[in-house]
């Protein structure tokens, strides 16, 4: 199974474990530019798994996912391949942004041509160097700038060997999501490639339960996939599936003060916050529209109308949904579990 494996004109043998530099247009500077590839094949063959991350260059909790999944202790149980990308977007992470140099979203320009833009080539290059040369895909996000994520993983769930690893991914919500034009997903999804989205925190911060539980979602699906040695799971809750998630919007521009944290349980009619201007007096009052579970929400108080503010996610049982977020909060929060979950991912997988 796929034991021939060739990146960028570099031949990786089974057994090694290297680094690719992925050559990439240079800076404006005439800079050279590239990516790191970090490629590591195990003595068996086995599933190739992609990990990647800041395709949005400001999202940067992916990258901190990946060097702590590189920092195992040992990979020579391995079979099959895992390929480790912790910047795709070189150019944006250089510049804290999410977008390239010519003002566009990466995510939004694949498959990408070799005769477009520089986004377009980006994309190009990413794709049929890697992506297609893999079995299975995580791509690792965060939110936008000034909003966070409820840990949550994003996949198309008509796929049977995607929903497989999605349930294995142990986070509390799975949105159920359709592919969008023009995204990474889509463009895997177009070459059968099962893939996850692992959405958790927000733009240019460091979020510490995301970031472990993002961690130990990958090592769940290399484990499901048999790339890992099988563990009894410590399961105590089940990904809770949401087929639809809507954003409300800022009925005014003003000040919004947020009355609910984030993984909050929302009936319809409960109140999410207010927006005043800055002398007072002026309230209006945000309130749900539906019942569900708030998984993202802005962190900027200033806002304008029509703003999202408050994303909330709808599910069959709304009270299977909120107990998974409440299992999944207490035990990441929980310090003496979460240095012992770390000591567990990070023991040798012989």
């Amino acid at each position: 199974m796929m034991d021939n494996l060739v990146i960028g004109g570099e031949v990786i043998s089974r057994g090694e474990n290297r680094i690719i530099d992925l050559q990439l247009p240079p800076l404006t500077t005439h800079t050279a530019l590239s990516m790191p590839i970090h490629v590591i094949r195990g003595r068996k063959p086995g599933p190739r798994l992609l990990v990647c991350a800041a395709i949005h260059g400001d999202e940067i909790n992916g990258i901190e996912i990946i060097r702590r999944i590189l920092g195992r202790k040992s990979w020579s149980g391995m079979q099959g391949d895992l390929i480790a990308i912790p910047i795709v977007n070189m150019y944006g992470f250089i510049h804290q942004t999410r977008y390239l140099p010519d003002r566009r979203d990466l995510n939004r320009c694949f498959p990408g041509t070799e005769k477009g833009s520089m986004a377009g080539r980006l994309a190009h290059i990413f794709l049929n160097e890697v992506v297609a040369k893999c079995t299975h895909g995580i791509d690792l996000h965060t939110a936008a700038i000034h909003r966070d994520n409820l840990p949550q993983v994003r996949a198309c769930l008509d796929d049977p060997e995607t929903t497989r690893i999605a349930h294995a991914f142990p986070v509390p919500v799975l949105l159920d999501a359709s592919l969008r034009p023009g995204t990474i997903r889509e463009a895997a999804g177009q070459k059968d490639i099962p893939w996850l989205v692992y959405e958790a925190g927000e733009a240019l911060r460091f979020d510490e339960v995301a970031i472990r539980a993002g961690k130990r979602g990958i090592l769940q699906v290399m484990r499901e996939l048999g790339m890992l040695k099988k563990r009894k799971p410590k399961k105590v809750y089940e990904p809770q599936v949401a087929s639809k998630s809507y954003w409300v919007r800022a009925s005014k521009s003003g000040i919004f003060r947020s009355l609910l944290p984030m993984g909050a349980h929302v009936a319809k009619g409960d109140l999410l916050g207010v927006i005043d201007d800055p002398y007072g007096g002026n309230e209006d009052h945000m309130y749900a529209p539906t019942s569900g579970i708030i998984i993202g929400k802005t962190n900027l108080p200033l806002v304008y109308e029509g703003d999202a503010i408050t994303h909330i996610a709808r599910f069959k049982s709304l009270d299977d949904a909120a107990d998974s977020v409440e299992i999944f909060h207490s035990e990441f929060d929980a310090d003496d579990n979460i240095a012992f979950e770390e000591k567990i991912d990070d023991s040798p997988i012989l």
